[in-house]
């Protein structure tokens, strides 16, 4: 019941304390690029900054989302948080990692490649960087932690059907490896006096994005297309419902998110002949209120009473169709 709950103070709270970290990290990156002439670290605050205006896209999407449900869209808008981060993933290729492999690669075909200037300056930015966004990654982690399932790390990131914590997650995760090879890159160039180090820096960040953001594309495509709740949610209302007397078998059982937080659900269920039609009703009502209560998050179920044979008919028909 725990888990089942809405979560949107957390979600909200994830990206707050992103942007807080960003705004000043990209800042801090931007003037101590300009001071050292470093590719890393100018590829690495261009990354913050757009950083920071992905996390206000994932704010937006969670507005929109919250609008309330009309005629024109009758199951509400809580799939725009899945567009406006796939905007987000767009952005970190597109921006981030395109920005950062040119910076790498115009450095790389310089004939004379300039040296870092007080690269102890960029350390010292990179290092106090690494913990900002270390702390922004562990607001993200602990809400993560939250929501997990316990079926292991990556099914329970699988089954996370949020994008404003596994947006943040990822890309603190990226931000943080991101200041490490900037931080490697211009030791590098500072102790082997080869400025060459720098710019290739710049362009293993701009890999390091484009991978983020192709796993993050394929992640929210997934959900813009539709994806089911989770295995242990079907299952317990599969369950429940066996449960009941009055109903002999479970035809189909679908279910589809709309939504980080909004379920939706649908069955076809095959009632005993002997039961009236009253019976039927109450039971249907029963096992609504029971499904809700126990998954809040699934907000809408729709039960279909159906024989077995003549579902089996319609998929036979369907079969044929195909």
């Amino acid at each position: 019941m725990a888990r089942s709950r809405r979560h949107d103070g957390g979600s909200s709270k994830t990206i707050y304390a992103a942007i807080a970290s960003n705004v000043g990290i990209a800042i801090t990156k931007l003037i101590a690029a300009l001071f050292t002439g470093s590719s890393s670290m100018l590829a690495e605050g261009i990354h913050s900054f757009i950083d920071t205006a992905n996390e206000g896209f994932l704010l937006l999407g969670l507005h929109r989302a919250k609008k309330p449900a009309n005629a024109r869209h009758p199951f509400g808008y809580g799939v725009e948080v899945y567009f406006w981060a796939f905007i987000v993933a767009i952005l970190i290729f597109g921006l981030g990692a395109g920005f950062s492999v040119f910076e790498g690669v115009e450095g790389l075909l310089t004939e004379e490649p300039s040296a870092i200037e007080a690269p102890i300056v960029a350390l010292v930015v990179l290092g106090l960087a690494f913990c900002f966004e270390g702390y922004s990654w562990s607001v993200a982690f602990r809400e993560f932690q939250k929501r997990r399932n316990g079926e292991g790390l990556i099914a329970d990131f699988r089954d996370l059907k949020d994008p404003s914590v596994f947006v943040v997650l990822f890309e603190d995760s990226a931000a943080c490896v991101g200041v490490l090879i900037a931080a490697v890159c211009v030791g590098l160039s500072w102790a082997t006096g080869n400025p060459v180090f720098d710019p290739i820096g710049s362009i293993l960040i701009g890999i390091l994005l484009a991978a983020t953001a192709t796993f993050l594309a394929i992640e929210v495509k997934g959900l813009i297309i539709g994806e089911a709740a989770s295995n242990k949610i079907e299952t317990a209302v599969r369950r429940a419902m066996e449960r009941h007397a009055e109903i002999i078998a479970i035809n189909e059982l679908r279910t589809l998110h709309l939504g980080p937080n909004d379920v939706l659900l649908t069955a076809s269920c095959d009632f005993r002949d002997n039961v009236l039609s009253q019976d039927v009703e109450a039971a249907v009502s029963e096992l609504e209120a029971e499904v809700k209560a126990k998954f809040p998050i699934i907000r809408r179920l729709y039960i279909e009473v159906q024989s077995r044979e003549a579902h089996r008919r319609m998929e036979l028909a369907e079969a044929n169709l195909d």
